[in-house]
C-alpha cells in the first residue's frame, strides 16, 4: 500500500476521490516547498500524473540509447567509441534510477515496459528519428541533450522527492554528455569542408525536432497548469524553449552553422524566440506513433525483451530450469 491508500496496475482506470482536507494540507505543504515523499498522501491525479511523467522520461532514456548505440561500432576513433559505449551506458542507467522513482507510486515495472511496448506510453519524440550520419550523433549529444538538462535541471527543484533525487544525479551524468556532444559538434564545425556540410545537415534535419522537444505551446498543453501549480514542472513548455534558445543558438551560431528556420530571432520587445511554422501536426504525428523510426524502435526494443525473458526468469526463480534461446 502506498500514501493514498492505494495501489495502481492501470491508474487511469481507478478514479478514488480526494479527502477535502487531506488536499489542502497537501497544497499548503506544496506552497511551504516540502518534499512529498512515497508514503505520504497525495491525490490521485497527482500521482496519475507523476507516474505518466516519470515513466515517460524513463522510456525516453531507453529509447535514447538506440540511435547511439548503432553508432558504437562506426565512430571516428577509439576514444569517440569509448566516450560512446560510456554514455550509452549512463542512459540506461537513467531508464532504471527513473522506473524505480515511478514504481514508488505504485506502478509496477513489468506494467510500465508493457505499456510502453503495446505502444500506450509515450516516450520523447525526438528519438523517433534515424541517425542517418556521425553529424547526427554529435547534435544529439550536443542540442539534444541540452535541451534535456534544461528540463531536467528545472524538474530536479519539483516536490516529489523520489523524481527530484533521481534528476539531481542524471543531471550530473548529463553534463559530461553535454561536454562529449560539444566537443563532437566543434570538431566537424571546425573540420574540413564535408564535415561541415554533414554537419549542417544533420542541423536541418534535428532542428524542428528539437523544437517540439518541449512540447506543444503553453495553450495547447493539457497537463501543463496542473503539474506546474503541484510543483511537478517547474517551468512551461514555452518556457524551457525559450531557456534553451537563449543558451544555444548563439553557441550554434558562433560556430558559423546555421539553422533552417529565416523567422528564427529573438523579440527585443518580449524576450522571446520566435520562429517558422514549427508544424504541429508533425509532433502528434510523431507522438502517436507515426514517425519515421517508432515502428523499428519498438521493434528493437520488442526484440530485446523478448531476449532477456529468460534472464530475468533464471533471477527471479532459481530453481526452476530455464530455456536459453539462441539467435
Amino acid at each position: 500500500m502506498y500514501g493514498g491508500g492505494y495501489v495502481f496496475s492501470d491508474p487511469e482506470h481507478q478514479i478514488p476521490p480526494d479527502d477535502p482536507e487531506k488536499l489542502a494540507e497537501f497544497e499548503a505543504r506544496i506552497d511551504r516547498g516540502e518534499k512529498i515523499e512515497p508514503q505520504d498522501w497525495m491525490p490521485y491525479e497527482y500521482r496519475r500524473q507523476l507516474i505518466r511523467l516519470i515513466e515517460q522520461h524513463a522510456h525516453s532514456e531507453i529509447m535514447g540509447a538506440l540511435p547511439e548505440g548503432a553508432w558504437i561500432t562506426r565512430a571516428p576513433g577509439f576514444k569517440r567509441k569509448l566516450a560512446l559505449i560510456a554514455k550509452v551506458q549512463d542512459e540506461v542507467g537513467h531508464a532504471q534510477l527513473l522506473y524505480s522513482a515511478a514504481e514508488t507510486l505504485g506502478k509496477s515495472r513489468a506494467d510500465m515496459v508493457n505499456d510502453l511496448l503495446s505502444g500506450k506510453s509515450k516516450y520523447s519524440n525526438v528519438f523517433n528519428y534515424p541517425a542517418k550520419t556521425w553529424a547526427d550523433v554529435a547534435v544529439i549529444g550536443f542540442l539534444i541533450d541540452a535541451a534535456a538538462i534544461v528540463n531536467q535541471v528545472a524538474n530536479s527543484k519539483g516536490s516529489y522527492g523520489p523524481y527530484c533525487r533521481a534528476l539531481e544525479r542524471i543531471c550530473y551524468e548529463e553534463s559530461f554528455h553535454l561536454k562529449q556532444g560539444y566537443d563532437a559538434f566543434v570538431a566537424l564545425a571546425t573540420g574540413t569542408k564535408s564535415q561541415r556540410a554533414m554537419l549542417q545537415d544533420a542541423v536541418n534535419r534535428w532542428y524542428r525536432p528539437i523544437i517540439h522537444f518541449f512540447g506543444p505551446p503553453d495553450q495547447e498543453s493539457k497537463h501543463s497548469k496542473q503539474l506546474m501549480r503541484w510543483k511537478v514542472k517547474m517551468a512551461s513548455n514555452d518556457d524551457m524553449r525559450n531557456q534553451f534558445l537563449d543558451s544555444y543558438v548563439p553557441k550554434v551560431l558562433e560556430l558559423d552553422i546555421t539553422f533552417p528556420d529565416p523567422e528564427l530571432r529573438k523579440d527585443p520587445q518580449t524576450g522571446r524566440w520566435q520562429f517558422g511554422d514549427p508544424d504541429w501536426a508533425e509532433f502528434y504525428r510523431v507522438i502517436n506513433g507515426d514517425g519515421p523510426c517508432n515502428a523499428e524502435r519498438l521493434a528493437v526494443r520488442r526484440l530485446a525483451e523478448a531476449q532477456g525473458r529468460w534472464i530475468r526468469q533464471a533471477i527471479m526463480n532459481p530453481q526452476q530450469s530455464v530455456t536459453i534461446p539462441f539467435a
